[in-house]
């Protein structure tokens, strides 16, 4: 397997398509940030109808777990122009209002309240009628804490909850995942507390920013393999409205699985009771800290 983040020839940007030799195909591929591999399609396939290249090439079981350490290795891996009806997938859980935001808003991993999580999250959007307007950004995990302290407000810093907190550069460059992990929702839980519905969507586009996330819009056909918990490259993702958000307005809709977990060789068995907490987690906002991507992790 060659490696999928080195440019070919001629290549002259950092958004410049080059070529992936993998699972026996040459693909289109470009890295329009260090811990995004985008690949286009299949070399020689241009301007043809969208085909199930996923399962039929990349997710084959003797590539399958390769393509699984680009993933790990990338951070994130998006498939464009992908048609497949494949049955391991679920609509994506969770709504948003107006008056409040759901869960899905804030950053988290999948699976953050349980002892197992899964490797990656897919999240994909089918081929529709409607197009999706909403973003989904996606950000290193270490990334995403750092910009949640850098643009977090003074006045939400002087809290009791954070007042007492170490949060330079140099101390968080020293914590671990699960360090991390607990600073970012003492953070959170004090935006949701202190800030209003608009006023945490307009700092968590700060988030956005700061962290450089990736947020491009979705395209019918694209999957997202997002790297949640591995030796690699750990993300974060959430659900991004770059504008206020005001309702009212038709969006195409999500799926998802934990591919991982979920996608499985022969003789193997889904983790039935795994699935059903990792699900748990997905439903609306409730008014108690048990909400997983708000509690103290």
């Amino acid at each position: 397997m060659s490696d999928p983040t080195g440019h070919s020839a001629g290549t002259h940007s950092a958004t410049s398509t080059s070529v992936w030799n993998f699972a026996n195909a040459l693909w289109r591929v470009r890295k329009p940030r260090p811990f995004v591999l985008v690949i286009e399609g299949e070399v020689g396939h241009e301007g043809t109808e969208p085909t199930d290249y996923l399962h039929n090439q990349l997710l084959l079981p003797e590539w399958r777990e390769a393509f699984y350490q680009v993933v790990d290795a990338t951070g994130l891996v998006v498939c464009l122009n992908v048609h497949t009806e494949h049955p391991t997938y679920r609509d994506v859980r969770g709504r948003s209002s107006k008056g409040r935001l759901s869960q899905g808003e804030y950053y988290h991993h999948d699976g953050c309240t349980g002892p197992v999580k899964p490797r990656f999250v897919e999240i994909r959007c089918p081929i529709q009628p409607q197009t999706r307007g909403v973003a989904t950004a996606v950000a290193p995990h270490r990334d995403v804490v750092k910009a949640m302290v850098q643009v977090l407000p003074a006045e939400l810093a002087a809290t009791a909850a954070l007042a007492g907190l170490d949060m330079s550069l140099a101390a968080m460059n020293q914590m671990n995942d699960a360090a991390l992990d607990h600073l970012q929702g003492l953070i959170t839980r004090t935006v949701r507390k202190k800030l209003n519905a608009e006023g945490a969507r307009s700092y968590f586009r700060q988030v956005d920013a700061a962290a450089n996330a990736y947020f491009e819009p979705w395209a019918l056909g694209e999957s997202r393999f997002i790297a949640n918990a591995n030796n690699g490259v750990t993300m974060q993702h959430r659900r991004a409205y770059q504008t206020p958000h005001t309702g009212g307005v038709a969006n195409g809709h999500l799926v998802k699985r934990w591919t991982n977990e979920e996608l499985l060789l022969p003789g193997q068995v889904v983790n039935q009771a795994l699935i059903a907490a990792l699900c748990s987690e997905e439903g609306d906002e409730v008014d108690g800290e048990r909400a997983c991507y708000l509690g103290v992790h």
